[in-house]
């Protein structure tokens, strides 16, 4: 009797264990089932599926806004006076919509008060056309720009969106060198040596940067002008997708600068008589003598004692005789064309644990 209460025990226990052991069996199995349902790989993997490097080429488009555009307006520009430049650019995607480009960009500004004025309007044109001012200036400039993309690219480099409008802010640092074309003869009428040479204004000081004024003098206090200067790029693009690896992107930016003299006209005219022997200073810093025969007569300089024609309202010292408008800075526009190809990824294919 006992051996067969032992033999009871034993078979119960024995089927309870296998039961239990098949219960946690089909528990383990539907745990693991659900979490190959949901997997969608690893995090890490996924945040830098969508990150790459990439190298972009393009051409500009530039368009200077400033003192020598046709009218005071701060949008009125010489669309005459284009001028191309090339830039090259690396990048790199950071995540779905983000992107930081380092860029080096080459080009030139022109403007010119004769050619892009216009002389019958007596409000505006009439004195920018008898200023007769004109300058180019070469820009080199470094930059660093962070874009967004409005739609966002959620997949690799490979699937990413085909196109998408985009927004960009940076900060750039250029080299920038006005010059003009000097005229034929001085204020006298006898030949310069640099006669139609383009020779830089800065080092020149036309109105006045590198000569002793007076306290009273109406652009007392003024310094040279920095030829290495800071902006910042600001503007919107459109990219699209030409294949698994290149894009093609247009852009329309601005570069707001810090400086009023990328034209190196800013201020007002100065007496003459401060340039002292240097004839081609006083040829570059007034120049309707070219133009114009002066109908008024010739003043005295209280500065050298010298006598100087000039046209009322220009080259003399006077609070109302404005060479440019220096509560208004420069600033310029860029077009840009830029075909990008991407040089890798970091994309790392998801693996079950």
């Amino acid at each position: 009797m006992r051996k067969l209460i032992i033999a009871v025990l034993a078979f119960v226990l024995v089927t309870g264990a296998e039961e239990a052991v098949a219960q946690m069996n089909r528990r383990s199995i539907k745990r693991n089932n659900k979490r190959m349902m949901t997997y969608r790989g690893r995090k890490s993997s996924f945040e830098k599926s969508n990150s790459y490097n990439m190298v972009s080429v393009s051409l500009n488009a530039l368009n200077y806004y400033g003192d020598l555009a046709p009218a005071p307006s701060r949008f009125s520009t010489d669309i005459s006076f284009t001028r191309p430049a090339l830039g090259i650019s690396f990048g790199h995607r950071f995540g779905p919509r983000y992107t930081l480009t380092a860029s080096f960009m080459y080009g030139t500004l022109r403007g010119s008060d004769v050619e892009s004025a216009d002389a019958g309007d007596a409000d505006n044109g009439r004195f920018r056309f008898q200023r007769n001012l004109s300058f180019r200036n070469r820009i080199k400039e470094l930059s660093v720009i962070a874009s967004i993309d409005l739609f966002p690219n959620r997949d690799t480099y490979i699937s990413r969106v085909r196109w998408t409008p985009y927004v960009f802010a940076g900060l750039a640092v250029y080299h920038h060198n006005p010059q003009a074309q000097a005229p034929d003869t001085d204020l006298n009428g006898n030949p310069l040596a640099e006669a139609g040479e383009w020779v830089d204004l800065q080092p020149l000081g036309t109105e006045g940067q590198h000569s002793t004024l007076p306290d009273s003098a109406v652009n007392y206090g003024i310094k040279p002008y920095k030829r290495i200067q800071l902006s910042i790029p600001m503007g919107l693009g459109a990219r699209f997708r030409i294949n698994q690896l290149m894009d093609f992107s247009v852009e329309l930016g601005f570069r707001y600068l810090f400086t009023d003299y990328i034209d190196d006209v800013s201020q007002n005219y100065v007496d003459l008589g401060v340039f002292g022997d240097n004839e081609l200073a006083k040829a570059m810093s007034y120049r309707s003598s070219e133009l114009f025969t002066p109908p008024n007569p010739p003043y005295v300089s209280p500065v050298d004692g010298r006598t100087y024609l000039v046209l009322d309202g220009y080259g003399r010292e006077h609070p109302d005789n404005l060479r440019g408008n220096k509560n208004d800075r420069d600033i310029f526009m860029t077009t840009t064309f830029k075909l990008t190809y991407i040089l890798g990824k970091s994309f790392h294919r998801a693996k079950f644990r």
